[in-house]
């Protein structure tokens, strides 16, 4: 089972979506508060089971509806998702991947961990 993991930073407050083995599956921006941090864990909770996927890097490819996963290749060529919620605002991110289908595994782990994860602080 997946957990979020709370914790403040330099500039502010953040989480990390961790899977069952522990490893970082998403990631969020710096909030401000752990308030607006724990509403940032329940917008992907909300969002991310619901969430369609619009694969970027298709030529052409087919625009989703929010709430949605953005799949994208960065400037050094690896693959990389962003959950936008209902509203467009982009809610978490993820690290960088060699191979889209393991890009697109991180997806369905996101949608699998982060329904009932537990959200500790650090």
């Amino acid at each position: 089972m997946g957990k979020f993991v709370i914790r403040t930073t330099a500039t502010g407050v953040k989480f990390d979506l961790k899977a069952g083995n522990g490893e970082v599956i998403a990631t969020s921006e710096v909030y401000e508060s752990e308030a607006a941090c724990r509403n940032g864990v329940a917008s992907v909770q909300k969002n991310a089971p619901a969430a369609g996927v619009e694969n970027q890097t298709e030529e052409g490819y087919e625009a989703v509806k929010h709430p949605k996963f953005e799949v994208y290749a960065d400037k050094a060529g690896e693959f990389r998702f962003r959950l936008k919620a209902s509203n467009g605002q982009v809610i978490a991110v993820s690290e960088g991947y060699k191979a889209l289908n393991s890009c697109l595994n991180g997806i369905e782990s996101v949608k699998k961990n982060a329904v009932d994860a537990d959200i500790v602080e650090e």
